[in-house]
């Protein structure tokens, strides 16, 4: 998708009916910072108030994503096309989140051991000792909440009892027990607890 005439078509359409950023952003419950972005390209709206969004320009989700009206007679296909590609931009989105997290676990780990090692083994005053060793925990545990945050909402857990795919909440994936990415919650689906293994796609063809 290009975001840039994305952008531009969400600026033509928001002053077609008479609304500034701030008017717009108040409307979708955002900040006018997050429409300035979409009108500048830098970024998409997020799918949760796409609708809400195409509401208040007088237009389709396919418009939108096309950046363009769409002619009615290329309709259905363009919509799937589109969200053919929503599908595949959020799957790559989440990979690359999910190797991120994997990056920021390794180096703030490695980091936390290093200066561990360091102010157990090497001669050095008590109060360089409890410095390092803070040095070493504290990034950590600051980089867990990101972390989980990524585990959270890159892709989605799949329930083992009947098969829904969802996102969960922040708080059932931290206090989860775990293995890797599978985790040991409860579905909010049948409301019954598994095992449940991290999945990047919505449905189970994916």
């Amino acid at each position: 998708m290009d975001q840039v005439k994305i952008g531009k078509f969400i600026a033509e359409c928001r002053k077609a009916q008479k609304l500034t950023q701030m008017q717009l952003a108040e409307k979708l419950g955002i900040t006018d910072r997050a429409v300035s972005k979409w009108e500048t390209g830098k970024s998409l709206p997020d799918s949760a108030i796409m609708l809400s969004l195409c509401s208040l320009l007088k237009i389709t989700v396919n418009d939108l994503l096309s950046g363009e009206v769409v002619i009615m007679e290329n309709y259905n296909k363009e919509m799937e096309n589109k969200l053919l590609e929503m599908v595949r931009q959020k799957e790559s989105d989440d990979k690359r989140m999910l190797a991120l997290e994997i990056f920021i676990g390794v180096i703030f780990s490695v980091v936390m051991f290093v200066l561990i090692m360091v102010a157990s083994f090497v001669q050095m005053t008590d109060w360089i000792r409890i410095l390092l060793i803070l040095l070493g925990f504290i990034p950590f545990v600051v980089a867990v909440p990101f972390m989980i945050k990524i585990e959270q909402t890159a892709g989605y857990y799949e329930c083992q009892k009947c098969g829904h795919r969802y996102v969960p909440t922040f708080s059932s994936v931290l206090w989860a027990m775990h293995v890797n990415r599978t985790r040991y919650m409860k579905c909010p689906e049948c409301h019954q607890k598994s095992w449940q293994k991290k999945v990047l796609g919505k449905y189970a063809d994916q």
